[in-house]
């Protein structure tokens, strides 16, 4: 675990923690995104345990994560954070391209997948992204998500949703967060998350990414069927 860095030095940045057993792929990503005079890597760590203790001290604004860790998977760590802090903002980044793995981390609250073999150019584009609240997967990926969506969507209902739920999907699909929904709604974040919890259920969804597809399939095929 590397020292952290003081939120001092860190205040007008963004700030993201890196959490990977790699020690080698761990700088490699700390000094990428050290070029980008935005950002401010706060911290390193390589254990679950790491990852656990230095989130709840540093707050970081993002976290990189590793999917495959020796002693403890990716899922369990992001489990752990999001039961204590479903704000927490958790990018998977792997070299994983297995359909299962990604679903399995949608599920569990990731705010983005990315491939490990991706140019450092879009990674920080990514990163940016992610910070801007929005849900980000792998381009490559897209389609296993899509599939696994198209099958698994039967909404009890033509249109199951509220108004209001309709209006919260909508941002979703956007990328933004519950405080941004909440800004632009005029209602609480708890509101907010509340009106989220109600749409995945009524849909049969775990997650906001999955929501997310499938309203933009929806939205598409709706502008196919009015052509």
């Amino acid at each position: 675990m590397n020292a952290p860095e003081s939120k001092t030095a860190a205040a007008d940045k963004h700030t993201v923690l890196v959490v990977d057993d790699h020690p080698l792929f761990r700088r490699g990503v700390r000094e990428l995104l050290s070029l980008d005079d935005t950002i401010s890597v706060v911290g390193e760590a390589g254990t679950r345990d790491e990852a656990v203790l230095l989130a709840r001290q540093l707050e970081p604004e993002l976290i990189v994560l590793d999917l495959n860790m020796r002693g403890s998977s990716g899922v369990e760590i992001l489990t752990t954070l999001k039961s204590e802090d479903p704000s927490m903002r958790i990018v998977i980044l792997t070299v994983s391209d297995s359909g299962d793995d990604l679903l399995a981390c949608i599920r569990a609250g990731a705010d983005g997948y990315f491939l490990k073999d991706m140019e450092p150019e879009r990674f920080l584009e990514n990163v940016h992204e992610a910070l801007e609240g929005r849900l980000i997967v792998d381009t490559a990926m897209v389609r296993y998500l899509t599939d696994m969506i198209r099958e698994k969507a039967q909404p009890e209902a033509p249109n199951p949703l509220t108004e209001r739920e309709e209006e919260v999907l909508s941002y979703i699909a956007q990328g933004l967060t519950n405080k941004m929904i909440g800004r632009k709604l005029q209602i609480s974040d708890g509101t907010v998350k509340g009106h989220v919890k109600h749409l995945l259920k009524k849909l049969g969804f775990n997650s906001r990414v999955e929501a997310a597809v499938w309203a933009a399939q929806r939205e598409e095929q709706k502008a196919k069927r009015q052509m």
